[in-house]
């Protein structure tokens, strides 16, 4: 019986009957049904944001005047690239000096080590010599890491963001230089309701569907599937919403950090009823049926909806399978109501949509 929902467009080209069903109505007939048990999809769509697996700030780690910058905006990088250089004069200065230190320490050591193999100084002063040695070599190490942070490099592959500086500009220490992102593969991040994650969570246990599409801002499909790879831990208390994460191969390049687009989720719904839209109406955001009860008597009957599917509801509260309810004249009956009616079978009504219409 779920085929009979993936074969809506055929059916509903079939327009025999119409003459029928609406003579009956006139005569004060109404048409009823009861839902309809099947297996359906449901394809869920969700606001996303994207992101690059990597996307970081570069900055500067020393203070003086940008002397070089070796890159360009948008460019491609690779790991370890010289990106920029500050004018390391002051910091050379300093390792020269602290290396002339270690050199004077190792001679003063060296002195001190042969009196002390003579025995002429005592066992402290050799290792105070050491310690001096120790000391001015860890002062070279201090003066080479500060040299080493006027050359910034990329830490990863990538592509360059807009430059903040230019050539000959006095920065400090911890000032934004550019960005660089990875767009080998791409994060991308959606919003979903609460009923909707248990489903994913009942569905993914079963081994089902992890897989997404995501829709360009375009309105093109991404030619890559993507795979739900993170959940957020809490949900969103103002909202009722909790965060996946979809993670996208991207080998050409398209997706760049911070386009936006859709998430395409697929769900399977198995065992589900399904009503027509038509049979419903709105009370303050509560969607309603009219029950027909055995003495055919009208019932309003509140009704949870799960999915929303093309002219169909799927409810997931409020009727049974064998419940019968008003299909049409929903305007001009009400609670409580004895109504005539004429019962037509659920995989009809579904069949025939179009000639049901008011």
């Amino acid at each position: 019986m779920g085929g009979v929902l993936f074969l809506l467009g055929a059916m509903l080209a079939a327009c025999g009957g119409h003459h029928e069903e609406h003579e009956g109505h006139e005569h004060g007939h109404y048409p009823a049904t009861s839902p309809l048990l099947a297996d359906t999809i449901v394809h869920r769509d969700y606001v996303c944001q994207i992101h690059s697996e990597q996307h970081i700030e570069l900055r500067a780690l020393e203070e003086g005047y940008l002397q070089e910058i070796l890159v360009d905006e948008g460019q491609h990088v690779k790991e370890g690239q010289l990106m920029f250089r500050i004018q390391p004069i002051l910091y050379q200065a300093e390792v020269d000096k602290a290396r002339a230190e270690v050199e004077f320490a190792e001679i003063e050591y060296n002195n001190t080590k042969s009196l002390a193999d003579s025995n002429v100084v005592s066992p402290n002063e050799l290792a105070m010599a050491k310690a001096h040695l120790a000391k001015a070599k860890a002062k070279l190490s201090m003066a080479n890491a500060h040299l080493g942070f006027t050359e910034v490099r990329a830490p990863f592959g990538g592509i360059m963001g807009r430059l903040h500086v230019r050539k000959g500009s006095m920065v400090d220490d911890g000032d934004l230089l550019t960005e660089l992102s990875d767009n080998s593969a791409m994060w991308v991040y959606f919003n979903v309701p609460e009923t909707e994650y248990l489903a994913y969570q009942k569905s993914a246990l079963a081994g089902n569907g992890t897989e997404v599409r995501l829709k360009m801002a375009n309105g093109e499909i991404f030619d890559q599937p993507g795979e739900i790879t993170a959940i957020e831990s809490d949900f969103n208390n103002t909202t009722g919403n909790i965060a996946f994460r979809a993670t996208f191969p991207n080998p050409q390049g398209l997706l760049r950090h911070g386009e936006t687009g859709n998430i395409l989720m697929e769900s399977a719904l198995k065992n589900v009823l399904i009503i027509p839209q038509k049979a419903t109406f709105e009370v303050l955001d509560h969607r309603y049926v009219y029950v027909i009860g055995a003495d055919s008597v009208l019932h309003s009957t509140r009704v949870e909806v799960g999915s929303e599917l093309q002219h169909l509801f799927v409810v997931t509260d409020g009727l049974k399978k064998d419940d019968k309810f008003l299909l049409e004249g929903l305007r001009k009956v009400k609670d409580k109501d004895n109504v005539d009616y004429e019962f037509v079978t659920p995989d009809s009504i579904v069949r025939h949509l179009d000639l049901y219409a008011e």
